[in-house]
């Protein structure tokens, strides 16, 4: 099935409505059918991977976008805790966050982010990101389906 047929599940862990907002009307004006579950914290972001809590019937996400900057737990701790997870590890991260900070995308790369965007400050840039995140993530790479289902 093709990524065009079949509603994605996206999950953003960011803690600024504005952002929030603005993925959620870029993601609209797509050509895939995305649902978005938002995670205002890193504590809250891993609670919905983990499927813990009130999150237990959360959708598995196909992709995280993860903003280093949220209260309770930073982005970078969330990379770092879902890539030592088994269940969590094969979940592409897109860093999509506000700091352009070169320690800041050493660091994510090192705890093995997919890739590394800087928001753009203005509107239509940033919902072009969004396009083409979703454009080359949903159209053109494949996704694994289960983390666990490849065993080394």
């Amino acid at each position: 099935m093709t990524a065009a047929m079949k509603t994605v599940e996206i999950l953003l862990a960011e803690d600024n409505p504005g952002d929030v907002r603005l993925t959620r009307q870029a993601l609209k004006a797509g050509n895939i059918r995305a649902n978005l579950n938002v995670a205002g914290n890193g504590e809250e972001a891993l609670a919905m991977l983990r499927r813990q809590g009130s999150y237990k019937n959360a959708p598995r996400p196909d992709l995280l976008l993860l903003d280093l900057n949220m209260p309770r737990k930073d982005g970078r701790a969330v990379l770092a805790e879902m890539k030592q997870d088994p269940r969590l590890d094969c979940i592409p991260v897109i860093v999509l966050t506000g700091s352009d900070a070169e320690e800041d995308v050493v660091k994510s790369y090192k705890l093995h982010a997919s890739c590394y965007i800087v928001k753009p400050a203005d509107v239509s840039a940033f919902e072009r990101v969004v396009t083409a995140i979703e454009d080359f993530w949903f159209s053109t790479a494949r996704l694994p389906k289960d983390c666990l289902a490849y065993k080394p």
